[in-house]
């Protein structure tokens, strides 16, 4: 079962900004963090439940550091359109 720790953070770029404006916020999780897990997360600790979730599922950069070859984790990127009036305080929405 999914846990608040899997919400890595709320990401702030402008496109997801001029997107909070219409009641939707970009949630970056793990991977393994599935549509419905993620509701059940908003429901459990912020007390309401999403109108709508899109997932986005994100590959690692492939990146050089030193001449050697690395990439970046893998992440998922969801879509939450919150209900009017809901409060995520936590997460400093």
């Amino acid at each position: 079962m999914a846990d608040i720790t899997d919400i890595k953070s709320i990401m702030y770029t402008e496109k997801s900004l001029s997107q909070q404006e219409d009641g939707i916020i970009v949630v970056q999780t793990s991977s393994k963090v599935s549509k419905n897990q993620l509701r059940a997360i908003f429901n459990e600790y912020f007390g309401f439940n999403p109108i709508r979730i899109n997932s986005l599922k994100q590959q690692g950069k492939v990146k050089r550091f030193r001449g050697v070859k690395g990439s970046r984790a893998d992440f998922k990127k969801f879509y939450v359109k919150v209900p009017e009036g809901a409060k995520i305080e936590s997460l400093k929405v």
